[in-house]
Parts: C-alpha cells; sequence; structure tokens
C-alpha cells in the first residue's frame, strides 16, 4: 500500500543527502519550490511521470520511494 508519509520522508531525506534545496529539486524533475514543499509535507501527491523522474535521479526504484521496498 501506498504510504504518503513514508514517500515525504524518503523524498525529504534523499534531496538533503544530495544537497538540494525545493527550489532545484523542482527544476529538476519538472514541479514548482511550492509543490516540492507540499510533497515532503504529505499535502500533495506526485504524477507517475514525477515518481519516475524522481527514482531515476536519485537511482532509487519506486517501490523504495513509496515505501513497498526498504532497499533503495
Amino acid at each position: 500500500m501506498f504510504s504518503k508519509e513514508i514517500f515525504s520522508k524518503r523524498l525529504f531525506d534523499l534531496r538533503k543527502q544530495h544537497n538540494l534545496s525545493q527550489f532545484q529539486l523542482g527544476e529538476i524533475v519538472g514541479l514548482t519550490q511550492m509543490a516540492i514543499s507540499r510533497v515532503e509535507k504529505a499535502e500533495r501527491a506526485v504524477s507517475i511521470e514525477v515518481l519516475y523522474a524522481l527514482a531515476d535521479y536519485f537511482n532509487v526504484s519506486i517501490d523504495y520511494l513509496i515505501g513497498r521496498s526498504d532497499t533503495p
């Protein structure tokens, strides 16, 4: 089952590990800084295209991002 809270936490952690601002990550995946902020607060979901872009950029699986796996 998809957990917005796990996804939000993992996205936040990955962004911080890569020393990216919300603005920079938004530029990479085609979202605004505000959209990234709302995703990290579990207030907004992302499209499948953005999910793929995030997984590709951070070199992790989609299953890891959404909490179906604990292995990046």
